[in-house]
């Protein structure tokens, strides 16, 4: 169950957050795990696993599904094919970390975002962050729960994935009642640069879920558990 990963880092007492890290087709764990280096000093009790695509692509890739012929028209029945195992890793690693879906954060880069979006609509509540580097959905969504808080961070000249695909992704979630921000990074292609890796820092320590405040709003408060949030 534990797939192709690199563990980037591993706390040495029990694990208070959970990075996992997934890369886009072709990359493997190892070059992904770079981009969790960045976080690891800033969450020292974080475990943090770069995960590998399910499949083989090229001499050293891996994918989550093919994009050899992928249209608009059967992304979504291929990214649904692999979705119960992607669903499945993430639950793996936090039983494995014993931290919960409310200390869990999912970061992906191109199919690694897309995959991470996905996963907000096939299990709704599976991580309470979601950071997105240069993705977008197959299809749009029309249900979202703030438990989980949407980061989009994308080049504004993605010729991969355009930026176009975050605008919608932004303006879906906020119809539907979701929690999400988006950060467009100027004159950057489909890459991460060290301004996205500045936008995800400070969205992990710094920005306060929306649920906090209709908890407070509503007049309850957060549960113990939710009080080791990435923040």
């Amino acid at each position: 169950m534990k797939y192709d990963h690199f563990v980037v880092q591993s706390p040495s007492a029990p694990a208070k957050q959970l990075l996992l890290l997934f890369h886009g087709v072709g990359d493997n764990p190892v070059a992904m795990g770079q981009i969790g280096s960045w976080f690891a000093p800033l969450f020292p009790e974080s475990l943090i696993v770069s995960i590998g695509g399910v499949e083989p692509c090229g001499p050293t890739g891996r994918q989550w599904f093919s994009v050899q012929g992928v249209t608009e028209e059967n992304r979504q029945q291929r990214i649904d094919a692999i979705m119960p195992t992607f669903i499945e890793t993430v639950r793996f690693w936090q039983k494995e970390s014993g931290v919960g879906p409310q200390a869990t954060a999912l970061i992906g880069f191109s199919q690694g975002s897309i995959m991470a979006l996905e996963s907000t609509k096939a299990a709704p509540g599976l991580a309470s962050r979601i950071i997105a580097f240069n993705g977008r959905f197959a299809t749009l969504p029309t249900k979202a729960s703030t438990a989980t808080t949407v980061h989009l961070i994308h080049g504004g000249e993605d010729s991969v994935i355009d930026l176009a695909y975050a605008v919608s992704a932004q303006e879906a979630l906020m119809q539907a009642g979701g929690d999400v921000t988006l950060d467009i990074v100027d004159e950057l292609g489909h890459a991460i640069d060290d301004r996205s890796m500045q936008f995800a820092l400070d969205h992990l320590r710094f920005t306060v879920p929306k649920h906090y405040f209709d908890e407070a709003l509503s007049g309850s408060k957060p549960q113990d558990d939710d009080i080791i949030e990435l923040m």
